[in-house]
């Protein structure tokens, strides 16, 4: 790797090893905390420190080490979702950003942002990212669910840590461009969380003097794909990972999200309005079979087998938001419906599992919340894909281009499996976390939180419940117990907005890890997003295919509800 490629004009040879020299082991154990992180800028970690087996990476570089003090908590009045809106209050702590330079000059570097607590617990955590990553993940934040009273992970003593997976957006390009080349694919795909993984041990040990008790993954969306990513190929490299609504079986989800939204274009697009209808309909025939009425379907999969959305088709001749035409009938059919490839995908899997039902109409937040965020949006798909289209036209009509077809032009709507077969089984075996044999992870005694939410339109929650399914077939049942478990919540959206969905998943985890002592009783919360963050609701959190069903008393307490099995 050339010299170019990590160092700049103003950094030689002699300064990176004055750098090492001048960052003791135990910086931060040091008399003057705020220099021993600062003297990390400049500091070389090399190549052989970073990679796994089959990897090739250049060295990482810190760029930046500032000491930051302690700070308050401060809660934004818009964001893309209500997590998002809070900065938790932060203790004392030393903030590490650098790059681990490509192989192939042409990639980008692997951005790295790593925080060091001056009170360590021994542990850290690191952060997934989200949609198709290329902005820098900061491990500042809550873990993707938690509660928005609680304290962030690096205000509990964690070291945190994250990445922009190996490639940066820029104006004007598609974000799923950098799938052209191939270090960046990859880097995405897979290499990138490990190889930050190694830098923040390498991090943490010339902080502290020594290397972490225990490690942890956090990951909601894409980050939950990383999170089961690592489970299945790099089962050494985390004690425990949480991973909730995971786009796990990446390949079916792309093409399955393609064809739900051309399936809403011409007469097939749904309004507003309609949306609005549908969601009342359900609700009408599902919401007070729980128990209670309290616009949340809890029973899900008897939801499923008894609405047909073609009661709702209009009588011949009529028209408006309060009933459907046949396309419309047809397209909700669509969402509902399996997409199966007509060859076997990496670990034999042949289809993507339909959406569930619930929550059409939830209420947006920012972009997010029900079929309009996901799937409808407020106007009808086009090509190219705008703004006001569902997030899953946008993101599926774009990955078929640049992933698939390898054609930024080509229109999805006409892109098939099978017109790219040796190339949809090379991207499936890539990117795809759907390998059942976490042997070498459970062989290590480390642990696997999953966690669907029943509403999710952005990617079908059922991917992860048959995945789980899939590992209790080749692991067994009884093994599998010892080391996975696998939760659904009814009611909410890929976010967690619609329902209650807030939960300290991170200390469940740990306690598990550490204590073995599985999860038990876990109760959902539903808060406002503003201090002082008062609790509207909860629920139990039921292991899968458990669903709560009121069993009388107050309806806003789990104390309520019961699990109930299907």
């Amino acid at each position: 790797m050339r010299r170019a490629l990590f160092l700049t004009a103003t950094v030689t040879v002699a300064a990176l090893l004055a750098s090492c020299a001048s960052t003791p082991r135990g910086a931060l154990a040091g008399a003057d905390p705020k220099a021993g992180c600062e003297g990390f800028k400049g500091l070389e970690i090399g190549a052989a420190q970073i990679v796994w087996p089959g990897q090739r990476s250049g060295s990482a570089m810190v760029t930046s080490a500032t000491f930051h003090a302690a700070s308050e908590l401060v809660v934004a009045e818009r964001a893309p979702t209500p997590a998002a809106t809070i900065t938790p209050a932060m203790p004392a702590h030393c903030r590490v950003q650098g790059r681990i330079a490509p192989v192939d000059p042409k990639a980008d570097p692997i951005q790295f942002q790593v925080n060091l607590p001056l009170v360590w617990n021994g542990r850290s955590v690191q952060f997934g990212g989200g949609g198709f990553n290329g902005v820098l993940i900061t491990g500042l934040g809550l873990v993707p669910g938690a509660r928005y009273d609680s304290a962030a992970p690096l205000a509990q003593g964690y070291v945190t840590a994250g990445t922009d997976s190996g490639h940066a957006n820029k104006p004007g390009v598609s974000p799923m461009a950098f799938a052209a080349n191939e270090e960046m694919l990859l880097n995405f795909a897979y290499q990138s969380y490990a190889k930050v993984r190694n830098v923040s041990v390498e991090l943490m040990k010339r902080a502290y003097g020594r290397e972490p008790e225990y490690l942890y993954f956090v990951g909601s969306s894409e980050g939950g794909r990383e999170g089961l990513t690592m489970a299945q190929r790099y089962p050494a490299a985390f004690n425990g990972v949480f991973s909730r609504v995971p786009v796990i079986h990446w390949t079916g989800l792309q093409f399955a999200g393609a064809r739900n939204g051309a399936a809403l274009f011409g007469e097939g697009w749904l309004a507003p309005a309609q949306v609005k209808f549908v969601h009342d309909a359900v609700l009408a025939a599902c919401d007070a079979a729980d128990g209670v009425a309290d616009r949340i379907v809890s029973n899900t999969e008897a939801c499923r087998r008894s609405f047909d959305p073609a009661s709702l088709q209009c009588a011949a001749g009529a028209s408006g938001a309060n009933c459907l035409n046949p396309a419309q009938v047809r397209a909700i059919q669509t969402l509902r419906s399996p997409f199966r490839f007509p060859f076997a995908l990496a670990n034999g899997v042949v289809e993507y599992p339909g959406w569930g039902i619930g929550g059409e109409d939830t209420p947006a937040f920012g972009p997010t919340g029900g079929w309009r965020a996901w799937w409808t949006g407020n106007a009808a798909p086009v090509l190219p894909p705008v703004p006001a289209n569902g997030i899953a036209w946008v993101y599926g009509a774009g990955a078929i281009r640049h992933f698939y077809a390898r054609d930024p032009n080509a229109d999805p709507r006409n892109v098939t499996p099978e017109a790219f077969t040796e190339w949809t089984k090379v991207m499936s075996s890539i990117m795809d976390s759907t390998s059942p044999d976490l042997g070498g992870f459970h062989a290590r005694g480390h642990k696997l939180i999953l966690l669907e939410h029943l509403s999710d339109y952005a990617q079908s929650p059922y991917a992860g419940l048959q995945y789980s399914e899939s590992v209790k077939r080749h692991m067994g049942a009884g093994r599998a117990n010892e080391f996975m478990r696998v939760y659904a919540a009814p009611g909410v959206d890929h976010v967690g907005t619609g329902a209650p969905a807030l939960v300290d998943m991170l200390g469940a985890l740990r306690t598990w890890v550490e204590r073995s002592e599985a999860p038990i009783n876990l109760q959902l919360a539903e808060q406002d997003a503003k201090p002082p963050f008062a609790v509207t609701r909860t629920r139990p959190l039921c292991e899968w295919p458990k669903w709560p069903r009121f069993k009388g008393g107050d309806a806003n307490l789990a104390a309520s509800f019961e699990c109930a099995n299907p």
